[in-house]
């Protein structure tokens, strides 16, 4: 069996960790000596160039939310093609994480993150150049192909690199990058829309020089092990029919009961030919020798489970943030940036507990009650939402985005570390991904069905707001799916009666994601709480991991 000498510091310190890399994958009686842990400076040095690679995807996922109101009125956009315009982005970057994350197992996962940059910055500057609302959508989905790359593989890399014990300390940075980030992302965004001098072009654009600054950090700085080499293969079919059932099931989320009726032969049409699609992907990645999604990774019970718990975070993640954007701006009247900078509460929820909690799993070297403690009070926080009306004081709306935020903070990494610790760090990129691929498509789809549930309110609360106006034609205004989000050219008494519609159908939204979040907590309940290894596992399966000794908190 050959064996090469991984330089993983080299030019980070003055220390250099070997780590057997083998050329195939050894059997359990042939297990590869695992590398010395590196140091907390190496680590630091390694998370520089990733952090700004993370920062970066989540300020340019984030940074329309407030912006999109702005941006689709510029446009002539309606409800439908408001969705689309992220959900194009989230489709992408949901479909290709698990494709990045397989080739982070067989491939380099440095020139991977580095190629994936590049395909985000070429979205972006099209993005930014779009004429009309169908090209922004395409140009999205571009830019959210780079996305995934980024998402996934970042977790990737810190998962070859940080041994379990001490990942969730340092998977704080990454809560606090990510929190950070997406306040950011929505008051530059509203900045860069309330300027005339700027335009919403710019919040496509001003990501580029970034994402260039990450890359020239990553090329410098960053150094991966790889425990793969030999024969790669990618399942090239298996990831084209995972992408055609998600896309298809999209699709009909967001036409059905506009275009079509749900009883219509459109409505089985598409959700028979999801089965079909689902069913075949199941079929090929059981056959395949690499597949995209390895069937006995999802199999893991904990893995299982946290990617059912992922889904009612990932409805968190993106949903709060499209719809609060979207009740702050049309039904209170604010300017973007007011609407960013009103969304602060929940972020610094996220922050707050992302390093707090995060520096508690790797000192006390257990997960899951952090993890349960925190599906609980995302659950918590969804419910309080769920009473947020028209007439909602802001201080209370504040409040509730808080106590959300702190559950979407000590679940979100977290769920990904306890999948990390039951898989060998071979397989790592697969499994991350995969948590990652689970939390965006709950995100997806929960954004769509969320739009469909909002756009069929707001019409109907709209129309009988308008129809007690008695004002001739006002019935036309309002607000469904195929209506303008642009109320600046109504009458006073019309644009009011829309905007009440918008304030008093947002409760609808979190009362729905409140209840998936109990979901969550349910699956959190049921899985098997497990130490974290100090060590990296390097078979093809990781064993139970022992009772670990609390890991010190050095400076």
């Amino acid at each position: 069996m050959g064996a090469g000498i991984v330089h993983i510091a080299k030019g980070l310190g003055t220390r250099t960790l070997t780590m057997t890399a083998p050329t195939v994958r050894p059997s359990a009686a042939q297990q590869p000596v695992a590398p010395e842990p590196p140091t907390h400076r190496e680590i630091l040095q390694v998370l520089s160039g990733l952090l700004v690679a993370m920062f970066v995807s989540n300020v340019a996922g984030t940074v329309v939310g407030n912006a999109l109101p702005v941006i689709t009125a510029k446009l002539g956009s309606t409800q439908h093609q408001y969705t689309w315009i992220v959900t194009s982005t989230l489709l992408a970057s949901t479909a290709s994480t698990p494709i990045w994350g397989k080739l982070s197992d067989l491939y380099d996962k440095k020139k991977l993150l580095l190629i994936g940059i590049s395909v985000f910055v070429v979205g972006s500057i099209a993005s930014g150049a779009a004429m009309d609302t169908f090209q922004l959508i395409g140009f999205r989905a571009i830019q959210g192909v780079g996305l995934g790359a980024m998402m996934s593989l970042t977790q990737a890399i810190i998962g070859s690199v940080i041994p379990p014990l001490q990942r969730g300390r340092y998977m704080a940075y990454t809560g606090a990058t990510i929190a950070v980030a997406t306040v950011v992302g929505p008051l530059v965004g509203g900045f860069i829309v309330d300027q005339p001098w700027l335009g919403w072009r710019w919040c496509f654009w001003s990501a580029a020089p970034f994402a260039l600054l990450a890359m020239g950090v990553l090329a410098w700085k960053l150094k991966v092990p790889r425990y793969r080499t030999g024969a790669a293969h990618v399942d090239w079919l298996g990831a084209t029919l995972i992408t055609l059932a998600v896309s298809d099931l999209l699709i009909w989320i967001s036409f059905a009961d506009d275009a079509f009726a749900y009883a219509s032969w459109q409505t089985a049409a598409m959700l028979g030919s999801t089965l079909v699609l689902a069913g075949l992907f199941v079929l090929v990645e059981s056959k395949v020798a690499d597949p995209i999604i390895p069937l006995p990774i999802l199999r893991d019970r904990n893995t299982a489970l946290a990617i059912a718990a992922s889904i009612a975070v990932g409805i968190g993640m993106f949903g709060a943030s499209v719809f609060l954007g979207q009740y702050y701006q049309v039904a209170r009247g604010y300017s973007p940036t007011a609407a960013g900078l009103m969304m602060v509460p929940m972020m610094f929820g996220v922050m707050l507990s992302s390093i707090f909690i995060g520096r508690w799993v790797s000192r006390v070297g257990l997960w899951k009650p952090f993890v349960l403690v925190g599906a609980i009070i995302l659950a918590a926080g969804f419910g309080t939402m769920a009473t947020i009306t028209f007439t909602t004081p802001l201080w209370a709306i504040a409040v509730y985005g808080a106590v959300a935020g702190v559950g979407l903070g000590m679940t979100m990494q977290n769920l990904v570390l306890a999948v990390q610790n039951t898989v060998s760090v071979q397989d790592v990129g697969t499994a991350s991904a995969a948590v990652t691929f689970f939390r965006s498509l709950g995100g997806t789809i929960g954004i769509q069905v969320l739009g469909v549930v909002f756009a069929s309110r707001v019409h109907h609360m709209a129309a009988r707001r308008l129809a007690a106006l008695k004002i001739p034609g006002a019935a036309e205004n309002a607000g469904g799916g195929g209506q303008s989000l642009d109320l600046s050219g109504l009458p006073t008494p019309v644009a009011q009666a829309i905007r009440g519609a918008y304030g008093d159908s947002i409760g609808l939204l979190f009362l729905i994601a409140a209840g998936v979040a109990l979901l969550g907590v349910v699956a959190v309940v049921f899985m098997k709480s497990t130490r974290l290894r100090a060590q990296f596992a390097l078979g093809p399966a990781a064993p139970a991991a022992p009772a670990a000794p609390a890991a010190k908190d050095p400076a």
